[in-house]
């Protein structure tokens, strides 16, 4: 726990923080910190909501600000306004998270934060983020990475604070499901969230469905192929899939894989 103590300091010593909050375990966790060792008027999380979150993601992370009276803001943010975004060009995360962090740095300065921190993670700091770097130039802080902390950490850490979802897996913008160069709609993006929805409805919790087109390619762990395959028949997967806008539902073979299109 010795880097959590230091986490602990290092926030004291900011006497006042803002907090990037997504919602995913790892700014949790730094919200939960954060509050812990601040009083909570000294400590604000601002969550933007925007059609790159998946629905489900974003009332549950409401309901855990709700839940532990955390002094939060939500802000309206439309990336399909962003032409590297839209177009889902390779850099895209980071002109995305550009302007994001750039607005939730004015909305932290306007409500008197200086401080605005963010979840990145040791881990973050070893796979292809394009985004990092834009965090970096907008001035965002981030302890996690600082202090070396990575995702496995933050589980155990956070399992001892007692956050429910400390085992809860990752998720991303739902722009990932998509080949880059292939331009985003609204319509596109709530498709592919919807079809991941009806596989979690058979208790499979890590899924990403990846948009081809009109093909649906549906990635879970191995482990979870038997579940699938044996809810297809009964449960009508296929057409329900289908029924979104795709002509064809395909189950990759090779399993889930965080970030296949890099």
């Amino acid at each position: 726990m010795e880097k959590q103590k230091a986490l602990e300091e290092y926030i004291q010593s900011l006497e006042k923080v803002a907090i990037a909050y997504s919602g995913g375990i790892d700014s949790s966790y730094l919200l939960f910190v954060a509050n812990k060792v601040l009083p909570k008027e000294q400590v604000l999380a601002i969550i933007a909501n925007g059609i790159m979150v998946p629905r489900k993601d974003y009332e549950e992370a409401i309901n855990f600000l709700k839940e532990n009276d955390f002094q939060y803001i939500e802000v309206p943010y439309k990336p399909l306004e962003i032409v590297a975004f839209k177009e889902n060009h390779k850099d895209r995360c980071y002109h995305c998270k550009k302007a994001l962090m750039t607005m939730l740095k004015s909305v932290a300065y306007e409500n008197g934060y200086e401080n605005l921190l963010d979840g990145k993670n040791a881990d973050d700091l070893t796979v292809y983020r394009p985004g990092n770097k834009a965090t970096e130039e907008v001035g965002v802080i981030s302890p996690l990475a600082k202090f070396e902390i990575g995702k496995e950490e933050i589980r155990q850490y956070s399992k001892i604070l007692g956050i429910p979802f400390w085992n809860k897996p990752s998720n991303s913008c739902l722009a990932t499901r998509f080949p880059y160069d292939t331009s985003l709609t609204e319509e596109g993006l709530k498709k592919v969230e919807e079809s991941e929805e009806i596989i979690k409805c058979l208790g499979i919790e890590k899924v990403r469905v990846r948009a081809h087109g009109n093909i649906a390619r549906i990635e879970v762990n191995p482990e979870d192929f038997e579940i699938l395959l044996n809810n297809i028949k009964n449960e009508n997967i296929a057409k329900k899939i289908k029924d979104l806008g795709f002509s064809y539902v395909t189950l990759d073979l090779s399993g889930l894989k965080s970030g296949s299109f890099d």
